[in-house]
């Protein structure tokens, strides 16, 4: 429940705080009428902000820029001080939004003949239309740096990306020993005639280690269970399985594999070939146990970091005693689906796991994040633009509701696009600097940093489409009562 709440608060409330913060630092900034300046000690403190929160955020790229180990808490720290800082330059924006609104409404005279009502308008009551456009400028800046970290964070999350299973494979795990044959059975009825591969571990509370020899060097393959390390980039973490011929054939992808009942089997791409292996079992109840075997090496068919195969007849005759610890359905003999999977998931309840190896998957976390903002900004926007009041529709608009629906389309628009050109200016800045802290790596062998395509595409939609939809939403809305003003001098 806890870990929910924060996963809804995080999209939720990090936006709203900083839309509320430069709302605020916006209002207490605008002057009473166009003509008046902004205090210059507004400007003067959103200039300290800004300019702060880009030196941290420069600061903290600069100690993450390194392709090393990061340790977990020193990188959560930099990112959330790099995210302060990130915070600070949005707050800073505040003070400039209603000083922008002011200098374009004294210069309207330079913009489309179109604008310029608008452009009046706005800057008319900025104490008024300065909180709506800051709003959608903080907005704006969030969406697109959310945006550029994200891409970067999923570059680099497909990188280091290793499968835990062969690809389309369905893994069932998490049930206990004694529960394996009803768990079988219900795989067997949700996928009639498909067959399921067991692996199998040794009981009790000890650990296996591999040690195989290669041509090249002494390896350890120390991991007691295949997921544990599924997402190791060092072929020194290597998993074990531990079964029969049909556990073999899944491993390789081969219809006849060679088997042979005292023969470890490594499965591994580079190509060095192992002639032995030692299998010891250690455990704090008895004492330690090893054997050595023939190996050998074989290539697998899909790219996932294979294993060790150990005959179960290796293991027994160390005296341990084998109990199931997953079943899997072999995908050269079945692909599942992801409603099959969900129909297995929910007969087996809470009782066993369920796994379907369907390749990388990009997170969803950052779409959700600007589906949540981009509201925030049109609403902004929108607000701005009713802000100004009826307003007096200049004669050459022409006369009656159609013109007064005219000049409020075009004063959002232009609210809309003053937000989203400053908003998307600032989001770059932040998304870019942030890149760094947001892809450092905790591993103790990480994968180099990959470059990421940053989504200009994506960002020009943002700032051209969203002043296109501000217009369109106001021009369906009810316009109001028109004033006119004289004949222009």
């Amino acid at each position: 429940m806890i870990e929910e709440i924060i996963a809804l608060a995080v999209p939720l409330g990090v936006p709203a705080a900083l839309v509320c913060g430069s709302v605020v630092f916006a209002a207490r900034s605008a002057p009473a009428g166009r003509h008046d300046p902004v205090p210059g000690h507004h400007l003067l403190r959103g200039a300290a902000l800004s300019a702060a929160g880009v030196a941290v955020m420069a600061l903290t790229a600069w100690l993450t820029h390194e392709d090393e180990h990061y340790d977990d808490f020193g990188a959560a720290m930099t990112g959330l001080a790099g995210v302060a800082a990130g915070a600070l330059l949005i707050f800073g924006l505040g003070p400039f939004v209603p000083w922008l609104l002011g200098v374009l409404g004294r210069n309207a005279v330079r913009l489309p003949a179109v604008l310029r009502p608008a452009a009046r308008h706005m800057a008319g009551r900025p104490y008024r239309t300065a909180p709506g456009v800051a709003a959608a400028t903080a907005a704006t800046a969030v969406a697109v740096a959310v945006m550029i970290i994200g891409f970067a964070v999923t570059a680099q999350d497909r990188a280091a990306y290793r499968p835990s299973v062969r690809p389309g494979a369905l893994l069932v795990a998490g049930f206990p020993p004694d529960r394996a044959a009803a768990v079988r059975a219900a795989v067997q009825r949700e996928l009639p005639g498909v067959a399921v591969v067991q692996n199998n571990r040794p009981s009790g509370s000890g650990s296996v280690i591999v040690e195989t020899s290669r041509s090249s060097e002494h390896s350890s393959l120390y991991e007691e269970y295949p997921d544990v390390c599924a997402n190791a980039s060092t072929h020194h973490c290597t998993a074990i399985y531990i079964g029969d011929r049909a556990l073999l054939r899944y491993l390789t992808a081969d219809p006849s594999p060679r088997y042979g009942e005292g023969t470890a089997v490594v499965i591994a791409a580079d190509g060095d070939e192992a002639d032995s292996a030692e299998i010891r079992y250690s455990s704090a109840d008895g004492p330690s146990l090893s054997r050595t075997v023939p190996a050998i090496t074989v290539s697998p068919a899909d790219p996932w970091p294979g294993g060790v195969f150990i005959p179960e007849e290796a293991v027994r005759d160390l005296g341990l005693r084998l109990e199931p610890e997953r079943l899997i359905v072999d995908p050269s003999l079945h692909r599942t689906s992801v409603a099959e999977r969900e129909r297995l998931d929910h007969r087996l309840g809470e009782g066993a796991l369920t796994y379907l190896e369907r390749g990388f998957e990009a997170p969803a976390g950052w779409p959700s994040t600007v589906a949540v903002v981009i509201p925030i900004a049109l609403a902004g926007a929108l607000i701005a633009a009713r802000s100004t009041g009826s307003g007096p529709v200049p004669p050459r608009l022409g006369g009656g509701r159609a013109a007064l629906r005219l000049l409020v389309s075009c004063r959002a628009a232009y609210g809309a696009a003053c937000a989203t050109v400053t908003g998307a200016c600032a989001g770059c800045v932040i998304g870019l600097l942030l890149a760094w802290p947001m892809t450092t790596s905790s591993d103790w062998e990480p994968l180099p940093r990959v470059p990421f395509d940053t989504p200009w595409a994506l960002i020009a939609a943002l700032v051209v489409g969203l002043p296109v939809l501000a217009a369109a939403v106001a021009a369906l809305a009810p316009p109001g009562r028109p004033t006119r003003t004289g004949p222009a001098r």
